[in-house]
């Protein structure tokens, strides 16, 4: 259980913001004894962690033998294709051969645009690999144990909003049962970063800032939304500082933008362009700026202008419609005067918004940790919404995670 100190508990209180059910609470304080550090609620997630990911393994292993390839083949192929897909092989080619191989660049017609990820996870996965040969096998361990470590943070994060017991356990069920919840069990990033920004914006709630700042900088090794968390623990900060040994403070929340600026020095070092990393994502991904109505318009017209085959114009309604859940979510918070939350999730929807079209809106939700909250907040007040999310939920995940094994959509 989080613990909030009496001294963090009486800087917060001059806020003095109306509540609304989404404020952060402060945790009863007690002495620490000889009790595990897993809690039973702690073992109940991790239970419900494991069959998630069971489920997610058997969904697998199914589509390896349902759909493949060749509907004649007699051989369902490796039992880790399934997860061998779209990101994956950036991930894997920047891990195995680096960002430049043999002098290979984006000068090359060819380029796979690798230098568009961040190196944090491609680092984790060159290290495990040292111990788990198998690339692919390496990659689901790293998400593996990084979404258990996620899903506690969560819990915990949680728990500092709600009044509810079941609250923790609540919003992690709908985290592991959203629609995209498939990728937090691949060799992806997200689950590592969730990792990594959770126990960051518990420790910001501790005010414990240097620890908050490092684990900040650490997501942004994986994911350039660790800025978007950056820029909201430093409101946070400055909305709770009161005294001036917390001003003292303030140097660390630069902390973030370090990672960033070596990664942005040493792709000029190689390219010379100090904008590699956004001119990779426009050749790649088509992430040049454009206006929100723009990029509005463009994704509606791919979605229902039937100018995209069916496949990918379903997942250009899926990118329309999460834009206005974020929109709405963002909205939510402002109303709430939940400022730091608020800013996350605008500037997630600014970067993701403002491109040719939409991509990866779904996927991103689950580093939206305010939704998973506020749903859990909606659905422990109404057994009506619980059912009605669970119904709606269960069938879109399973469909994208099938989507996904089978490699027909991009995610």
């Amino acid at each position: 259980m989080s613990v909030i100190s009496p001294r963090a508990r009486e800087e917060t209180q001059p806020l003095a913001l109306p509540r609304t059910g989404l404020e952060p609470r402060p945790a009863r304080a007690g002495r620490r004894t000889g009790r595990p550090r897993l809690s039973g609620a702690d073992r109940d997630i991790l239970w419900l962690y494991l069959l998630t990911r069971a489920a997610i393994w058997t969904t697998a292993y199914c589509a390896r033998w349902i759909f493949p390839a060749d509907a004649g083949t007699r051989d369902p192929g490796p039992s880790l294709a399934p997860f061998e897909r779209w990101d994956w092989g950036h991930f894997l080619n920047v891990a195995r051969d680096g960002y430049f191989p043999a002098g290979d660049g984006p000068w090359n017609a060819d380029w796979d645009n690798r230098e568009a990820f961040f190196p944090g996870f491609p680092l984790a996965l060159r290290a495990v690999h040292m111990v788990v040969p198998h690339w692919t096998a390496a990659g689901l361990l790293i998400s593996f144990v990084a979404g258990g470590i996620a899903v506690l943070a969560l819990a915990r994060v949680a728990r500092l909003y709600l009044p509810d017991a079941k609250a923790g356990r609540r919003t992690v069920q709908l985290l592991l049962l959203s629609p995209c919840a498939v990728f937090l069990a691949t060799g992806y990033s997200e689950s590592l970063f969730l990792a990594l920004a959770l126990p960051a914006w518990l420790a910001a709630h501790r005010h414990n800032w240097p620890l908050a700042a490092t684990l900040a900088a650490l997501a942004t090794t994986v994911r350039i939304s660790g800025l978007f968390l950056a820029a909201a623990l430093a409101l946070h900060f400055v909305l709770t500082a009161r005294t001036r040994a917390d001003w003292g403070r303030l140097p660390w929340l630069a902390l973030p933008a370090l990672p960033a600026i070596l990664y942005a020095w040493y792709l000029h070092a190689h390219t010379g362009d100090w904008m590699a990393w956004k001119h990779a994502q426009e050749r790649g991904w088509y992430r040049r700026f454009h206006a929100p109505w723009e990029a509005w318009s463009t994704t509606w017209e791919s979605a229902f202008g039937h100018v995209q085959t069916t496949g990918y114009a379903f997942m250009f309604q899926a990118e329309l419609l999460t834009m206005l859940v974020g929109l709405a979510l963002a909205a939510l918070l402002i109303r709430r005067r939940r400022w730091p939350e608020a800013a996350y999730i605008t500037l997630s929807l600014w970067a993701l918004g403002t491109s040719y079209w939409y991509t990866s809106i779904p996927r991103a939700t689950l580093l939206w940790w305010p939704l998973w909250i506020t749903l859990a907040a909606w659905s422990l007040r109404s057994p009506h919404f619980r059912t009605a999310y669970y119904c709606l939920a269960a069938p879109l995940s399973t469909l994208f995670a099938l989507t996904y094994l089978t490699g027909r959509w991009a995610g």
